[in-house]
């Protein structure tokens, strides 16, 4: 499997994000945000976390509008998987990709913790490593993680089982207490906790690993 990951002036999980992939057998290359094209035959598009472009505007807004963006559209309109994490997940709603929006913390308070994240769907490549109900503890670091949607949007991700993961607690004002929420073809993934920094042991735990074996697995299958 190929994989891509953006990087962003302000990215800092970009490194992260490269040796999860590239643990779970991923051949992995770094594009940068200036490039108007992706490498040939890439498979998965990881946007992942930090503070592209400083969060100017707004979190993820001057992001949606680099060259490479439009490539990442491209990608996923032609069936390509994509995954965004924490800024990733705020710039994909940027570009349009996944609907609602990702605002200010309810606390107005940066949120860097472990915390119980429930698998609301096994049904994806993303989540198909884990099973449904089962609780994970992975790594959130946000200052506007609060998914906003309203009640129309969020009736319809529960109806389509849109939603892939939800905190267990409430934590920064999210509507149903939504963290991670999949496209309506499955195949685009956005969420704020950072599953990067939950693949070995010796920094906390491993509940990340079975994300990007599944990612892998499903696209060498494909």
């Amino acid at each position: 499997m190929r994989a891509a990951v953006i990087v962003f002036p302000g990215s800092n999980c970009d490194r992260d994000m490269k040796v999860a992939l590239e643990q779970a057998g991923a051949d992995v290359h770094m594009v940068w945000h200036k490039d108007a094209d992706l490498p040939e035959g890439v498979d998965l598009v990881a946007v992942p976390g930090g503070f592209s472009f400083g969060d100017y505007l707004r979190c993820g807004a001057i992001a949606a509008q680099s060259p490479i963006c439009k490539a990442v559209v491209r990608h996923a309109e032609a069936g390509g998987y994509v995954l965004g994490v924490c800024n990733g997940f705020q710039v994909l709603t940027e570009t349009g990709l996944l609907p609602g929006a990702l605002m200010r913390n309810s606390g107005l308070k940066f949120v860097s913790k472990t915390i119980d994240l429930k698998v609301e769907t096994e049904n994806s490549a993303f989540t198909s490593g884990y099973r449904a109900g089962e609780t994970l503890r992975i790594p959130v670091a946000h200052h506007d993680g609060n998914y906003v949607a309203d009640a129309s949007l969020a009736a319809r991700l529960v109806d389509e089982d849109r939603v892939a993961f939800r905190y267990s607690a409430p934590l920064n004002g999210s509507v149903d207490n939504i963290a991670g929420v999949l496209s309506e073809n499955r195949r685009v993934l956005g969420m704020m906790p950072h599953p990067e920094r939950a693949i070995d042991a010796l920094h906390g735990g491993t509940d990340g690993q079975a994300m990007f074996r599944a990612l892998v697995e499903a696209t060498v299958a494909a």
